[in-house]
């Protein structure tokens, strides 16, 4: 059992019609047909969206793709129309929204990886593969790839796992063209995002993508190269053979985890509220990562 603790009910705007609800985001339509995105401050952690949120992380994400979007344009175009608030909107979603173009979504999470960790490390140990394709032996958590992978993987709902699939089963599902361009610009928006990220200190390890048509054109989408989307490391703290320090939400899963949330993650029941310390920390973690890729203070 997961899912949502607590769902939310979606504010009500005349003139957008609410299409979903997902972890984070609330996605509409507006009468031009355009999608309007607004991330909210909600966090998930082992397939759960938890009932406390971390303030400002919702503008966070967005502020940090839009950068991003900018910094990754001569590769790829992306489906944003504009950020100005829909009318009769609440002012809170400002900073938060996005009015994006309605694409044909691809139906496949589009992972690259530099180094080796998370579900990548899980499969390696067993097989010495990631996705089907073989790696050197030796590696270890943490350990840098000799080169980035694409690793993609199915796309699940709110409350289930995403699964990881060999390029083979991509090309299946869509098409053997389709398949070596997602991974063509995977790979390409990986390295460039991994090389601006490395001379700011941090390590890119991994990272996922959305990517969507708009007639022949592969358009990225969603948010990109986010805490949420991404794995960010302190290239200072860096230490193959154990698990690295993070800016995400691993202050939320340590917590979740520890002896004094008294949760079971093996139970059927939901996670308990987080307290203000854990809250602040996840925080200041999303702020660091953005500061310190931006080079800007958040105000």
């Amino acid at each position: 059992m997961s899912g949502f603790v607590e769902k939310p009910e979606p504010i009500q705007v005349p003139g957008l019609v609410h299409l979903h609800t997902g972890k984070v985001r609330e996605l509409y339509q507006n009468e031009a047909g355009d999608l309007v995105m607004v991330a909210s401050d909600r966090i998930s952690a082992f397939d759960w969206v938890l009932p406390t949120e971390i303030p400002d992380k919702g503008r966070v994400l967005t502020q940090l793709s839009l950068w991003w979007f900018d910094q990754l344009a001569d590769l790829v175009p992306n489906h944003v129309l504009s950020t100005e608030l829909p009318a009769g909107a609440p002012a809170d979603w400002a900073g938060r929204t996005l009015v994006c173009k309605s694409l044909q979504m691809v139906p496949v999470e589009c992972v690259a990886r530099g180094y080796l960790t998370g579900s990548g490390l899980v499969e390696y140990n067993e097989s010495r593969t990631v996705c089907g394709l073989a790696l050197p032996e030796g590696l270890v958590d943490g350990s840098e790839l000799p080169a980035p992978i694409f690793t993609p993987a199915t796309k699940a709902a709110v409350g289930e796992h995403d699964e990881n699939v060999s390029y083979e089963e991509v090309a299946r599902q869509v098409g053997a063209d389709t398949a070596a361009r997602l991974r063509q610009a995977t790979l390409a928006v990986y390295s460039r995002g991994r090389d601006i990220a490395r001379d700011r200190g941090i390590i890119l390890a991994d990272t996922k993508f959305e990517f969507g048509f708009d007639g022949d054109s592969l358009v990225l989408a969603d948010e990109v190269l986010t805490a949420d989307s991404s794995r960010f490391w302190p290239a200072d703290q860096w230490q193959p053979g154990r698990a690295q320090p993070s800016y995400d939400k691993q202050y939320v899963r340590d917590w979740l985890t520890s002896a004094e949330s008294g949760w079971d993650r093996k139970s059927e029941q939901p996670p308990p509220a987080l307290p203000q310390e854990v809250v602040e920390a996840t925080r200041a973690k999303y702020l660091e990562a953005y500061e310190r890729l931006t080079g800007t203070s958040w105000s």
